[in-house]
């Protein structure tokens, strides 16, 4: 591209790639940026090119015929010179710069040697989506205990199942597809424990009736489970984990409403992996350092404040998919067009293009209708109130710091009544994973009463020292390439985990693992 940017895109996930599109449509020169390898982020994750004959996911995906339009369209452009496509590349930092923005981002295409570089736009609209929420509980913390989240990245990566014998626990419909993933490459699912009870739905049955394709689907994995003999234990949890050098078993129990384990209805259960997600935490790295508001959402965690067009409270700002409440890759897709549009609005470089005008009311009933859904799903699938009694005051909370859950309580009782007052007194929060796993669990330990709101960082990924000397004072920053179109837009390789530099890095939030 060799005019400047009317707009840069973070994240290439469902948000991303539809806000992208919607945007190049409407006439402007656009910058997309990935951490991955490919199109699609997390949600539509793929093998590599080179091993996409050998393994088969699409099973494992919703939405590909989208997904593949939105690959064409968005190399059209890209080999129209309106597309500039900055795969593998990290945004770790983004600051005003003006009247617009400076997104800084690292180039890791030839990891473990990083490259920085700047990217400058009037307009910066932030697609970062989210990660897997995790409580911790006896055991967490053996190998063969993972995400949920971490299974089905494996799964739609590489078509690898992470073990034999398998228990899924949490709360939430997306423990259903990672279960039915499993069963269908003849894994035994040993239980799939539940902690809420299906019947919170007949609560709330409106937003449920108004999104048919969600109950269609529910009831597709049901079917799957079933077929397979997967059994499901609503009101049920997994409590710990039991092992040695590596996990052997977990015990699993009934639970009263509020959360603790019923008495009498312990019992073990031999498993060799385990995995356990508690919904997700959207990743707001980029965004809270630029001042963006946060307003709560049901299910605990502050979000990105937002319009009705994805307007953020900072000018020029934009932000769309889990940055605003995780409600899935429907909601995502109609978001990331409705904050395009609004790019397009607020631009004079978009003054005089249709866009998508003559689909906006249709799109933004959409997002009401799938708005609603993503607001009831936490009414229905809480985390349990008392979920903190399964811990022993020995349990690990913070993996990276070693700190225990009685440490935790302990400095709760001195006065702190926030997890970064926690953080203050133990160290919880500020090692490799900076609270990303621990945070959470940490804030609903001292102050579950109000909304968990991640610690402002300006590092939001790790960065190489190295990288940071090119941006010294009086040294140009090392420019980046873009690099090679896909092969294909029927299903571009899979994103994958970033090469770890083994040179010394500037700490910051790890890359998010599945949204």
């Amino acid at each position: 591209m060799s005019e400047p940017a009317d707009l840069v895109v973070v994240g290439a996930g469902p948000a991303g790639m539809a806000a992208t599109a919607a945007a190049l449509a409407g006439g402007l020169r656009v910058v997309l940026v990935d951490s991955g390898t490919a199109l699609g982020g997390q949600y539509w994750r793929h093998p590599p090119e080179h091993a996409r004959a050998a393994v088969r996911t699409d099973d494992l995906h919703h939405g590909l015929r989208a997904y593949r339009a939105l690959c064409r369209v968005l190399t059209a452009h890209r080999a129209a010179g309106r597309l500039d496509l900055r795969l593998e590349h990290h945004a770790w930092s983004a600051v005003r710069e003006g009247d617009g923005f400076a997104v800084h981002v690292v180039d890791r295409r030839a990891a473990p040697r990083e490259t920085a570089g700047v990217l400058r736009t009037p307009r910066l609209l932030v697609a970062t989506g989210a990660y897997d929420r995790q409580l911790p509980f006896p055991g967490w913390d053996l190998p063969g205990v993972l995400t949920a989240g971490g299974l089905q990245a494996l799964l739609k990566g590489g078509g690898v199942a992470a073990g034999t014998r398998v228990a899924l626990g949490g709360t939430g419909p997306f423990l259903l597809p990672v279960a039915a993933g499993l069963a269908a490459r003849g894994v035994e699912v040993v239980a799939v424990c539940e902690a809420a009870h299906p019947s919170a739905w007949l609560r709330r049955p409106g937003p449920l009736l108004r999104n048919p394709a969600k109950w269609a689907e529910g009831a597709g994995y049901a079917a799957a489970l079933a077929r397979h003999r997967v059994p499901v234990y609503p009101r049920t949890a997994i409590v710990a984990a039991e092992g040695g050098e590596r996990l052997t078993s977990v015990r699993i129990a009934s639970l009263t409403p509020d959360g603790r384990p019923r008495p009498g209805t312990e019992r073990r259960v031999e498993v060799d992996t385990v995995g356990v997600g508690w919904g997700f935490a959207p990743q707001l790295d980029l965004l809270v350092p630029l001042g963006c508001a946060l307003a709560d959402s049901a299910d605990g965690n502050a979000v990105a404040a937002v319009d009705a067009g994805q307007r953020t409270t900072v000018p020029g700002l934009y932000t769309a998919g889990e940055t605003c409440g995780v409600g899935g890759a429907a909601l995502a897709v109609n978001e990331g067009r409705l904050a395009a549009q609004s790019v397009l609005t607020d631009s004079a470089a978009g003054a005089g293009h249709g866009g998508m005008n003559g689909r906006l009311a249709a799109v933004r009933s959409a997002v009401a209708r799938q708005r609603a859904f993503a607001r009831a799903m936490p009414l229905a699938h809480p985390i349990p109130p008392a979920w903190s009694s399964w811990l022993t005051d020995e349990t690990v909370v913070c993996r990276c710091e070693e700190v225990t859950a009685g440490a935790v309580r302990t400095a709760r009782a001195d006065g702190a009544h926030d997890h970064r007052q926690v953080k203050q007194l133990t160290r919880a929060g500020m090692g490799w994973c900076q609270g990303r796993m621990c945070g959470p669990a940490v804030h609903c330990l001292t102050a579950r009463e109000r909304a968990y709101e991640p610690a402002e960082r300006l590092v939001a990924t790790p960065v190489t020292l190295g990288a940071l000397a090119d941006l010294d004072e009086g040294t140009p920053p090392r420019t980046t390439t873009t690099p090679q179109a896909p092969t294909t837009t029927e299903a571009p390789p899979t994103p994958q985990a970033p090469t770890t530099s083994p040179a010394p890095t500037v700490n910051g939030a790890t890359d998010k693992e599945c949204s």
